[in-house]
Protein backbone atom coordinates (compact mmCIF):
# COMPACT_ATOMS: atom_id res chain seq x y z
CA UNK A 1 0.00 0.00 0.00
CA UNK A 2 1.29 3.28 -1.43
CA UNK A 3 1.72 6.46 1.39
CA UNK A 4 -1.28 8.70 0.95
CA UNK A 5 -1.26 12.74 2.30
CA UNK A 6 -3.35 12.99 5.32
CA UNK A 7 -2.20 9.52 7.08
CA UNK A 8 0.46 9.18 9.56
CA UNK A 9 3.91 8.79 8.50
CA UNK A 10 5.98 5.67 9.21
CA UNK A 11 7.96 5.43 12.24
CA UNK A 12 11.87 5.31 12.15
CA UNK A 13 15.18 5.09 13.80
CA UNK A 14 18.28 6.05 11.81
CA UNK A 15 21.78 7.43 13.09
CA UNK A 16 22.86 10.70 12.16
CA UNK A 17 26.51 11.52 10.93
CA UNK A 18 27.12 12.28 14.63
CA UNK A 19 26.58 8.77 15.02
CA UNK A 20 23.72 9.29 17.22
CA UNK A 21 20.11 7.67 16.69
CA UNK A 22 17.79 9.93 15.11
CA UNK A 23 14.02 8.15 16.53
CA UNK A 24 11.03 10.43 14.30
CA UNK A 25 8.64 9.74 17.59
CA UNK A 26 11.15 11.91 19.60
CA UNK A 27 9.90 15.30 17.11
CA UNK A 28 6.09 15.19 17.67
CA UNK A 29 5.18 19.02 18.51
CA UNK A 30 7.10 19.89 15.75
CA UNK A 31 6.83 19.43 11.91
CA UNK A 32 9.46 17.57 10.11
CA UNK A 33 10.36 17.68 6.60
CA UNK A 34 12.09 14.70 5.49
CA UNK A 35 14.02 15.06 2.28
CA UNK A 36 15.14 11.69 0.30
CA UNK A 37 17.90 12.46 -2.14
CA UNK A 38 19.83 9.70 -4.53
CA UNK A 39 23.49 10.33 -3.41
CA UNK A 40 26.15 12.53 -1.82
CA UNK A 41 28.43 14.83 -3.68
CA UNK A 42 26.18 14.45 -7.01
CA UNK A 43 25.54 17.95 -8.69
CA UNK A 44 21.53 17.96 -7.83
CA UNK A 45 21.65 16.72 -4.46
CA UNK A 46 24.52 19.07 -3.78
CA UNK A 47 22.28 22.06 -5.12
CA UNK A 48 19.02 20.68 -2.73
CA UNK A 49 20.81 20.25 0.30
CA UNK A 50 22.78 23.75 0.03
CA UNK A 51 19.50 25.63 -0.82
CA UNK A 52 17.92 24.26 2.43
CA UNK A 53 21.03 25.25 4.01
CA UNK A 54 20.93 28.75 2.79
CA UNK A 55 17.17 28.85 3.79
CA UNK A 56 17.01 27.38 6.77
CA UNK A 57 16.26 29.83 9.23
CA UNK A 58 13.26 30.26 7.08
CA UNK A 59 12.88 26.41 8.38
CA UNK A 60 13.44 26.71 11.72
CA UNK A 61 10.72 29.53 11.83
CA UNK A 62 8.27 27.77 11.04
CA UNK A 63 8.83 25.01 13.60
CA UNK A 64 10.06 22.91 11.02
CA UNK A 65 13.39 20.42 11.62
CA UNK A 66 14.67 19.34 7.91
CA UNK A 67 16.39 15.46 7.71
CA UNK A 68 18.27 14.60 4.64
CA UNK A 69 18.12 10.91 4.47
CA UNK A 70 20.08 8.44 1.78
CA UNK A 71 21.16 5.06 1.34
CA UNK A 72 25.08 6.22 1.72
CA UNK A 73 27.45 5.26 4.55
CA UNK A 74 27.17 7.15 7.75
CA UNK A 75 30.95 8.12 6.81
CA UNK A 76 29.98 9.63 3.20
CA UNK A 77 27.42 11.50 4.42
CA UNK A 78 29.46 13.24 7.04
CA UNK A 79 32.07 14.57 4.70
CA UNK A 80 29.56 15.76 2.60
CA UNK A 81 27.96 17.51 5.15
CA UNK A 82 31.44 18.71 6.32
CA UNK A 83 31.89 19.69 3.20
CA UNK A 84 28.69 21.69 2.56
CA UNK A 85 28.73 22.59 5.69
CA UNK A 86 25.09 21.62 5.93
CA UNK A 87 23.23 22.68 9.27
CA UNK A 88 20.89 19.97 9.33
CA UNK A 89 21.20 16.21 10.22
CA UNK A 90 21.93 13.65 7.12
CA UNK A 91 20.48 10.31 8.08
CA UNK A 92 21.96 7.04 6.70
CA UNK A 93 19.31 4.54 5.20
CA UNK A 94 21.91 2.05 4.41
CA UNK A 95 19.44 -0.67 4.57
CA UNK A 96 16.64 1.20 2.65
CA UNK A 97 14.00 0.56 4.86
CA UNK A 98 12.85 3.82 5.45
CA UNK A 99 13.24 4.71 1.86
CA UNK A 100 11.12 1.63 1.06
CA UNK A 101 8.60 2.78 3.65
CA UNK A 102 8.49 5.98 1.59
CA UNK A 103 8.07 4.58 -1.44
CA UNK A 104 10.87 6.27 -2.30
CA UNK A 105 13.38 3.95 -4.03
CA UNK A 106 14.53 3.22 -7.05
CA UNK A 107 14.84 -0.37 -7.84
CA UNK A 108 16.72 0.42 -10.97
CA UNK A 109 19.15 3.93 -11.03
CA UNK A 110 21.92 4.89 -13.05
CA UNK A 111 25.27 2.51 -13.89
CA UNK A 112 23.65 -0.14 -12.59
CA UNK A 113 23.31 0.42 -9.64
CA UNK A 114 20.08 -0.70 -7.29
CA UNK A 115 18.44 0.75 -4.48
CA UNK A 116 19.35 4.24 -4.31
CA UNK A 117 16.95 6.45 -2.31
CA UNK A 118 14.75 8.57 -5.05
CA UNK A 119 14.26 12.39 -4.47
CA UNK A 120 11.43 12.86 -2.35
CA UNK A 121 9.96 15.94 -0.13
CA UNK A 122 7.48 15.02 3.02
CA UNK A 123 6.26 17.29 5.35
CA UNK A 124 4.67 16.07 8.53
CA UNK A 125 2.77 18.01 11.19
CA UNK A 126 2.98 18.42 14.47
CA UNK A 127 1.47 15.21 14.81
CA UNK A 128 3.37 12.89 12.43
CA UNK A 129 0.40 13.11 9.54
CA UNK A 130 1.93 14.03 6.25
CA UNK A 131 0.62 17.07 4.91
CA UNK A 132 3.08 17.28 1.77
CA UNK A 133 4.60 14.42 -0.14
CA UNK A 134 6.34 14.89 -3.57
CA UNK A 135 8.04 11.94 -5.17
CA UNK A 136 9.98 12.71 -8.12
CA UNK A 137 10.87 9.98 -10.84
CA UNK A 138 13.47 11.99 -11.96
CA UNK A 139 16.81 12.43 -10.23
CA UNK A 140 17.34 15.34 -12.09
CA UNK A 141 14.49 17.48 -10.65
CA UNK A 142 14.50 19.20 -7.23
CA UNK A 143 11.16 19.25 -5.13
CA UNK A 144 8.61 22.34 -5.06
CA UNK A 145 10.53 24.77 -2.27
CA UNK A 146 7.70 27.39 -2.21
CA UNK A 147 5.07 24.36 -2.09
CA UNK A 148 6.86 22.99 0.82
CA UNK A 149 7.00 26.51 2.97
CA UNK A 150 3.47 27.33 2.08
CA UNK A 151 3.01 23.47 3.43
CA UNK A 152 4.63 24.69 6.49
CA UNK A 153 2.91 28.34 6.57
CA UNK A 154 -0.56 26.51 6.50
CA UNK A 155 0.66 24.84 9.88
CA UNK A 156 1.23 27.57 12.10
Amino acid sequence: MSLQLNQKAPEFKLYNTAKQEINLADYKGKNVVILFFPLAFTSTCTAELCNIRDNYAMYNSLNAVVFGVSVDSLFTLGKFKEEQNLSFDLLSDFNREVSTAYDSLYSDFVFGMKGVSKRSAFILDKDGVIRYMEILESAGNQPNYSAMVACLEGLK
